[in-house]
């Protein structure tokens, strides 16, 4: 972990994450940031992505709507937000405001989960050729974040992405299979992955994302 020496850039942060090293704040309210490159990186193998059979009922149903950037800034003011639960973020003001610009280029991206109008889960990312580093996650209802997570995938995996980075392992994510790996062979894989043509698929056929989630649910069992 090092302190930054220098302003941050929306071009910044696409050369740290390119080479691997992603910014954190100490707190929400904080003016300093951490760059890390960890010893051991979590990753979710998108190959044999796992969920939960409890899951499926949820997703075949569909009584949530799920969206990709339809509401971007929403989705990161939520993720950054505090909450009884979870009285400090890492994302703070200057984070917020780069990857916002970041999603107005195109390299940042988000998941949004609906309960008819109201917004209640979601995550974000960065892409990069075909590498997809998953930032944060934020869920007020029941599954809407894991909802989001396995939609996230789904795209991720029809778009031809060969990497989904998730920086570091919870117990939210290693129900659906997140490994960590050392931090040489992620490096070796973020380098090939980064080199490979994607494309983050805002609005892909439901009846194709559904077979795929579907596929998925089959091959990580």
């Amino acid at each position: 972990m090092s302190t930054r020496p220098f302003q941050l850039t929306p071009d910044l942060l696409l050369r740290a994450y390119r080479l691997g090293v992603f910014p954190m704040a100490e707190t929400h309210d904080s003016q300093d940031l951490h760059w890390l490159d960890p010893d051991e990186r979590g990753i979710l193998p998108l190959e044999r992505f796992h969920i939960p059979r409890s899951l499926m009922k949820p997703l075949r149903a569909g009584r949530l709507r799920v969206t990709a950037d339809q509401d971007f800034p929403a989705v990161i003011r939520a993720c950054a937000a505090t909450r009884p639960s979870r009285p400090e973020t890492w994302i703070n003001e200057e984070i917020e405001r780069h990857f916002i610009a970041l999603h107005g280029l195109g390299f940042a991206h988000s998941i949004e989960v609906w309960a008819g109008s109201e917004l209640v889960g979601g995550l974000y990312g960065l892409s990069l050729g075909g590498a997809f580093f998953g930032e944060s996650m934020f869920s007020t209802a029941t599954d809407a974040s894991k909802i989001a997570l396995v939609h996230l995938v789904a795209r991720l995996r029809l778009g031809g992405y060969r990497l989904l980075d998730t920086q570091f392992i919870t117990s939210h994510l290693a129900q659906f299979g997140a490994i960590e790996i050392t931090r040489g062979l992620y490096h070796a894989r973020l380098a090939e992955a980064v080199e490979r043509d994607a494309r983050f698929l805002i609005s892909p056929d439901p009846a194709l994302l559904m077979c795929e989630i579907e596929l998925m649910r089959k091959e990580g069992k």
